[in-house]
């Protein structure tokens, strides 16, 4: 890196720290065609914390025909007590819960749909069946001391539906959120959302009664939109943003849907802005370097591309 870059400009009218909820091991990893070690996913999320995220997703308690990629959850989670950052899971339903809880996991998240059309994709229900289905997982996880995060895909586009309503996307919000989810990730899951339907969203989700601090944001990147979206959503009071180190990911029930907001990229942004992370920029970029060297093939985020070839 060189030294004094970014150069940090505050604006006062920015949140002074944001919160990055680290998405690589899970929500990266599930797409990826070949399965990684689970020695390679635990030393990837212990380089993670050591570039100082103090929030990562670990794995996800779903069925292994479903998601073979994250098959060895019960492996992986026991090579993870030494690591000093808050390590949430996906779970799919009561087993997944159940399955987690028995590993000591107490901060677990659910993954629904503002679209019929995904939520038939990705859970073979409706949005309304697979609300039901949450709801004793969340009372359960809420029951056993967990903390419960709703992610909610294709909030701004769906490539079966195309535009989604606002009232259609803050309809959902309110249920699982009545359900008892501490928090709520809204997810651009294929990439299509702009600013404006940003700040749009955010606000009819106020006006419905939904207080901003509980709010995340989970953009892609396939337009090239994450950064301008996660900018606006600062803007509003915004202060979670899920990223993936190097820029992991995608959908598997969703093939239009490219990688995660890279977290170099969004850390390169923040600090530019004079916003607090607590992350070590060149620490996190060794480890994405790390990373795309296991999976052979370069990342695609763009800061870790300038900055590897500037160090090497």
């Amino acid at each position: 890196m060189i030294d004094g870059l970014p150069m940090a400009v505050p604006d006062p009218a920015l949140p002074r720290r944001v919160r990055i909820h680290e998405v690589g091991p899970r929500d990266g990893l599930q797409n990826e065609r070949a399965t990684v070690p689970t020695e390679v996913k635990a030393e990837f999320i212990h380089r993670l914390a050591a570039a100082g995220l103090d929030t990562i997703e670990a794995t996800s308690f779903v069925h292994p025909k479903w998601v073979p990629q994250l098959a060895d959850a019960e492996q992986l989670m026991p090579l993870l007590g030494d690591v000093r950052a808050h390590l949430p899971v996906l779970v799919p339903n009561t087993r997944g819960l159940e399955r987690a809880l028995a590993l000591g996991v107490r901060e677990i998240a659910v993954f629904g749909s503002a679209t019929e059309s995904f939520a038939k994709a990705n859970l073979n229900r409706t949005v309304d069946e697979s609300l039901e289905m949450f709801a004793p997982v969340v009372d359960a996880a809420r029951q056993a001391g967990a903390t419960v995060r709703g992610y909610l895909s294709m909030c701004f586009g769906d490539p079966w539906e195309g535009a989604v309503p606002l009232d259609q996307v803050v309809r959902v919000s309110r249920r699982l959120l009545d359900l008892g989810c501490d928090q709520l990730s809204l997810g651009d899951t294929i990439g299509v959302a702009t600013p404006g339907q940003v700040t749009a969203l955010l606000t009819a989700l106020n006006q419905a009664g939904v207080e901003t601090g509980r709010l995340a944001v989970h953009f892609h990147d396939t337009y090239g939109q994450a950064l301008a979206n996660t900018l606006a959503a600062l803007r509003h009071g915004v202060t979670t943003v899920d990223a993936s180190a190097g820029g992991l990911g995608g959908c598997p029930y969703a093939k239009s849907a490219t990688g995660n907001l890279a977290t170099e990229d969004l850390v390169w942004m923040l600090h530019g802005l004079g916003i607090e992370t607590g992350v070590d920029l060149g620490r996190l970029t060794a480890t994405s370097v790390w990373m795309a060297g296991r999976l052979g093939r370069p990342s695609p985020s763009r800061t870790v591309r300038a900055l590897s070839h500037q160090e090497s």
